[in-house]
C-alpha cells in the first residue's frame, strides 16, 4: 500500500511591505482615524463659536498675543515640509534623506510642544475660570495630545529608519505617519484661526 501524496501549497519566498493596489488597508484605517479626529475637532470649534456668540464679551480677557504663537505656527508648518521631504526621499530610495527629514520633523515638533507649554504656564486664566478658559485649554490640549502622539510615531519611524527597515518598496509606515502628521498641522491652522485670529475680526 502506497501513501497518497499530499498537495503542496506554494508559499511566497518574500513578503512585501506594500500590498497590491495603491490604497492598502492600513491607508484606509489611517484615513478613518483622521476623519474621526477631524469630526471631534469640528465639534470643539463649533462649541467655541456657539458659546462665544451668546457671550457679552468674548474672549473675556481679550485676544491672545500673536507673536509667540505666530512663530510657533510657522515652526509647525515647517515640520510638515520636512516630513514631506522625508517621505518623498524614501519613495525615491534615498534613506539618508528620510532619516534627516524625520529628525528635523521631530525637533520642530518638540519645539512646538515646548513653546505651547510655555504659553500655558503664562495664561491669565485656568480651565475653571470661565467657559472661554475651559474651551481654550480643551481645544489646545486636545491638539497638544495629538502632537505628542505624532511625535511618538515619528520617533519610532526614525528609529526604524536608522535600523534600515525602509526602502522605496517598503515605506508604508512612513507614509501613514506622514498622513497623521500633516493632519495635525492642518488642524492647528483651524485652531490658530479660531482662538487667535477670529477674536480680532
Amino acid at each position: 500500500m502506497t501513501a497518497t501524496a499530499l498537495p503542496q501549497l506554494a508559499v511566497p519566498r518574500t513578503l512585501h511591505d506594500r500590498p497590491a493596489g495603491p490604497r492598502p488597508p492600513a491607508w484606509w484605517g489611517m484615513l478613518c482615524l483622521v476623519a474621526t479626529e477631524a469630526a471631534l475637532f469640528a465639534v470643539l470649534l463649533f462649541s467655541y463659536f456657539f458659546i462665544g456668540a451668546h457671550a457679552s464679551v468674548w474672549p473675556p480677557d481679550g485676544p491672545r498675543p500673536l507673536t509667540l504663537t505666530g512663530i510657533n505656527t510657522i515652526v509647525l508648518l515647517t515640520s510638515s515640509l520636512t516630513m514631506w521631504w522625508a517621505t518623498s526621499g524614501i519613495e525615491a530610495g534615498r534613506v539618508g534623506r528620510l532619516r534627516a527629514g524625520l529628525a528635523l520633523t521631530l525637533v520642530l515638533g518638540i519645539a512646538f510642544a515646548c513653546v505651547q507649554s510655555v504659553e500655558w504656564a503664562h495664561l491669565p486664566f485656568s480651565p475653571a475660570t470661565h467657559s472661554y478658559g475651559s474651551l481654550f485649554y480643551t481645544i489646545t490640549g486636545f491638539h497638544g495630545a495629538h502632537v505628542i502622539v505624532g511625535l511618538l510615531m515619528i520617533a519610532v519611524v526614525l528609529l526604524r529608519a536608522l535600523l534600515g527597515h525602509f526602502s522605496a518598496n517598503r515605506c508604508l509606515a512612513v507614509r501613514l505617519t506622514a498622513i497623521y502628521w500633516h493632519f495635525v498641522d492642518v488642524v492647528w491652522l483651524f485652531v490658530f484661526t479660531t482662538l487667535y485670529l477670529s477674536p480680532r475680526f
